[in-house]
């Protein structure tokens, strides 16, 4: 796979225990912020999500959620500040990349920046054996507008046996990129469909049927189960690999933890925020 070159660069490597989903989209935006002040390196995180949470992109509809059977269930649900539409954070490995926006591995437009960390991604999933493959978005694709993000096709989304398996979303702000995406390891991918409105049942199988046509696990992918540490090492090793990286692993600081924790309890817990209307 032909990669472009890059200044050698030291990046930070985190990886998180599972944390619930304010808490994981709080410490995002806080790694954010203190990246955009120069007080920490860029970062490559990677986390999971107890209990399972339901996240919505930042400019989604909250009317998406069926409020009832997601209590019922007793998932969580949270608004992301990147786009794009829901994820269920089940059974899965998530990333989180920070870096400044003048780093040449994010240069350009944001499909371009999609297309070079696409390359960490690829070579990560390569080294597990993943035939994996990562291309621009079919003519026509971005009207499509449903709900559930792993039935939207997207620009260097990484797919397998023509399905998608693995949705990323990004936001700039402040000359700073946040992208994060979540990779489903194991289980059944339409379980989503259990926790969105729909006008009746068969609306809600036919989502299913879509979602189980499109979306793919890693499980299905290999024919047996990776552990998330094992799919984190490998992706690690992906992104130093394709993007000239050394990672050095290493954890929140404290005023990092101090501002997660602040951002958690006044913004992504709150309904003022998960449940507005864009």
């Amino acid at each position: 796979m032909a990669t472009e070159e890059y200044p050698r660069a030291v990046w930070r490597l985190i990886v998180h225990d599972p944390a619930d989903g304010p808490a994981n989209m709080a410490i995002d935006e806080a790694i954010a912020a203190r990246v955009r002040e120069g007080r920490v390196p860029p970062t490559l995180r990677f986390y999971a999500w107890e209990p399972a949470c339901l996240s919505l992109g930042y400019s989604q509809p909250a009317g998406d959620v069926d409020f009832e059977r997601l209590r019922a269930r007793g998932w969580d649900v949270v608004r992301r500040l990147t786009g794009g539409r829901a994820i269920l954070h089940v059974d899965e490995l998530t990333y989180s990349v920070v870096v400044p926006m003048d780093d040449p591995r994010v240069a350009g437009s944001v499909i371009e920046s999609y297309r070079r960390l696409s390359r960490g991604l690829l070579t990560g999933l390569a080294r597990l054996g993943t035939p994996v493959r990562a291309d621009a978005a079919a003519e026509g694709a971005h009207r499509f507008r449903g709900p559930v993000c792993f039935e939207v096709p997207s620009d260097y989304e990484i797919t397998a046996r023509g399905k998608k398996l693995l949705g990323s979303a990004q936001t700039r702000r402040g000359g700073v990129i946040l992208q994060h995406g979540a990779l489903p390891l194991y289980g059944d991918i339409t379980r989503i469909c259990d926790v969105l409105a729909f006008e009746d049942r068969a609306a809600r199988e036919a989502a299913r049927q879509r979602v189980r046509g499109r979306a793919i696990t890693l499980e299905e992918v290999l024919g047996r189960r990776v552990p998330f540490v094992r799919v984190a090492d490998a992706l690690a090793q992906g992104f130093a690999d394709a993007l000239n990286l050394q990672l050095e692993p290493g954890e929140l600081g404290r005023s990092e933890r101090a501002l997660a924790d602040e951002l958690r309890v006044t913004k992504y817990a709150t309904d003022e925020w998960t449940r507005r209307h864009p």
